[in-house]
């Protein structure tokens, strides 16, 4: 949503919006002059308002939703939106359960390195300087967190996501599927359910079909952790053959990947000692992958202490759904502090909660809390940890607020 609002504030257009709460996401768009909203109310919806975009989790009863149908303003989805924008462009839609934000940031770095100045949206912030005389620059100066890149040329690069079939809307030139996995499940019914999604979404584009694990030897050392980078690296230059991109230039430019906003971002020490990253792992595969990534960097840095992990589950559907699973990845890690569930979307359900999901980790592994508020679990963390821990604060909701205040 934050991408689409920065691109039309840079075509001229007056653009405000509404968020829950503040956030790197929402400073960057006050610093553009972007008005946003930390009440969402009907009154944010203003009478002369030409076009209300919304996201596709955003429930239809929704007050701002409500007041744009009774004024009778246009509306669209952030789904559809994109649809708009990419219609005309050559379009690389980076699609699967895990990876598309990794992925599609690696992509753009290659396709800027190799000169295709591509126009980028990516589900997260990158790392990298606007250059003062782009469009961003001109307003913002330098930048090392946007999720736009406005590109010249024909070519788009875009994170295309599988919810509520969301990515139909895309019609892309190039699809690249990282994997498929039980997701969503508040919405799709079963696995079969997500795959018949993402065959009517390659029906909509012109791909042949490349496995990209082929390119999996082909990758460099990375300065990101982790086999599952190692495979969005592998896709990345599997998209990068396809456009005729030199080897030279993919490979230069993904050994320089420093990764994007919350995917194993290293935060700063805490007043012990500890390490603190922060990571946007909210599903069983993702965390487990993390785990593994944490592990590989840990040996390398001769880092001897606890793996801690500070866990925000996302969902309450999910978390129930995939319990066992949740159960499983977590106890992999020396300690396990749990947040209360972030609800996001979705009601209260009194069936589950992180209480629960502790107690079934403590079969595994004891050393296992669960904490009422975010500022308990910082708490805890700032008392048991020590010089030689790595801390990750990990979580799709708000928790990267902990990773924050551990190090403030």
């Amino acid at each position: 949503m934050s991408a689409v609002a920065r691109m039309l504030k840079l075509e001229g257009k007056d653009v405000s919006g509404s968020d829950r709460a503040e956030s790197l996401v929402t400073d960057e768009l006050e610093k553009l002059g972007i008005k946003v909203f930390y009440e969402q109310k009907a009154e944010n919806i203003a009478p002369d308002i030409d076009l209300v975009i919304y996201t596709i989790a955003m429930p239809a009863e929704a007050s701002e939703l409500v007041r744009a149908r009774e004024l009778g303003l246009e509306c669209k989805t952030y789904p559809e939106m994109l649809g708009l924008i990419s219609a005309d462009k050559y379009t690389i839609a980076v699609a699967g359960t895990h990876g598309k934000t990794t992925t599609t940031a690696m992509i753009a770095e290659i396709m800027i390195e190799a000169g295709l100045d591509p126009t980028v949206i990516v589900g997260s912030l990158l790392k990298r300087e606007v250059a003062k005389d782009s469009p961003l620059g001109a307003i913002q100066g330098k930048s090392l967190a946007t999720n736009f890149i406005a590109g010249k040329s024909g070519y788009l690069v875009v994170e295309a996501c599988e919810y509520r079939r969301s990515f139909l809307n895309l019609h892309p030139t190039l699809a690249v599927i990282t994997n498929i996995d039980n997701d969503h499940l508040d919405y799709y019914k079963d696995l079969a359910d997500i795959q018949s999604a993402f065959d009517q979404f390659l029906a909509q584009s012109k791909n042949q079909i490349i496995d990209y694990q082929k390119y999996l030897a082909k990758v460099p050392e990375l300065l990101v952790p982790g086999e599952h980078n190692r495979l969005n690296a592998a896709a990345a230059l599997a998209v990068a053959d396809f456009l005729q991109i030199d080897p030279s230039t993919s490979l230069g430019a993904l050994a320089k990947f420093t990764g994007t906003w919350r995917r194993f971002e290293f935060k700063g020490k805490t007043a012990g000692g500890a390490l603190v990253y922060d990571d946007y792992a909210h599903h069983p595969t993702e965390i487990g992958a993390t785990i593994q990534a944490a592990r590989e960097f840990m040996a390398k840095r001769n880092l001897n202490g606890k793996l801690i992990i500070a866990f925000q589950p996302h969902l309450y559907s999910r978390t129930k759904l995939l319990k066992d699973d949740f159960v499983k990845v977590l106890a992999q890690a020396d300690e396990v502090i749990l947040a209360p569930i972030y609800a996001a979307r979705e009601p209260a359900d009194p069936d589950i909660s992180s209480e629960a999901l502790a107690d079934l980790i403590k079969t595994k592994n004891t050393h296992v809390f669960s904490f009422k508020n975010l500022e308990e679990v910082k708490n805890y963390v700032l008392k048991n940890s020590q010089e030689g821990d790595l801390v990750i604060t990990m979580g799709a909701g708000d928790i990267t607020q902990v990773g924050d205040n551990l190090v403030a």
